[in-house]
């Protein structure tokens, strides 16, 4: 039987999506950190998708989503960010870096499912497809224009920095910049700004 998709899994920790994901019928091939990651990407590119943890040993997450992105035969593979980070600025910096999508540790087997079947959608190896589908974590599929101001706030959060950060070069408080998003969450049908960050890079917003 043809697989759904190849996936490569650069996690120090795999063996439950390595047992998983085959039963849900993808091809998986993992390797243990980062050095090894990169050293199968070399032999073999032929992969649809990328689970990438970012805490492993001699090289970390962040360091080689920066060195898949400039490579010229592996930039354009997905890559879904696996993270204990919580922290959204972290998480909006590595999507400067490049990461596709994040699933934050410890995680459901559905909800990493669902975040995989959605961005091998959208992503250039299903031709089928011609359109962007909705992001999994998208709450309703009407979203609301964005007024000028909104759009520059998601625009600087997008850049990584702080709502005070934000607040000290808009010259407003910073309880205005909460206001501001909360704005642009409800409109947007998301809950933080990670999730706003995602989907108005891949609707075009910003």
């Amino acid at each position: 039987m043809t697989s759904l998709a190849k996936i490569l899994i650069i996690d120090d920790n795999s063996k439950l999506m390595e047992d998983a994901l085959p039963m849900y019928g993808y091809e998986v091939e993992a390797a243990h950190d980062g050095l090894m990651g990169l050293k199968i990407l070399d032999e073999n590119t032929n992969f649809d998708l990328i689970l990438l943890d970012v805490v492993m040993p001699n090289l970390d997450g962040w360091e080689t989503l920066k060195a898949i992105r400039s490579n010229e035969k592996t930039s354009r593979i997905p890559i879904i960010m696996l993270t204990s980070v919580t922290d959204a600025n972290k998480q909006i910096s590595g999507l400067k870096f490049g990461a596709d999508d994040y699933v934050t540790k410890p995680f459901v087997l559905p909800n990493l499912l669902a975040r995989i079947e959605a961005l091998l959608r959208r992503s250039s190896w299903n031709k089928d497809i011609k359109q962007h589908q909705p992001l999994p974590f998208v709450k309703g599929d009407e979203i609301s224009p964005l007024t000028a101001r909104e759009k520059e706030i998601l625009s600087f959060v997008a850049k990584g920095e702080s709502n005070a950060q934000i607040a000290k070069k808009l010259f407003v408080r910073e309880v205005t910049i909460k206001t501001h998003l909360n704005s642009i969450y409800r409109k947007l049908n998301v809950d933080n700004r990670v999730q706003a960050v995602l989907l108005a890079q891949q609707t075009g917003i910003i």
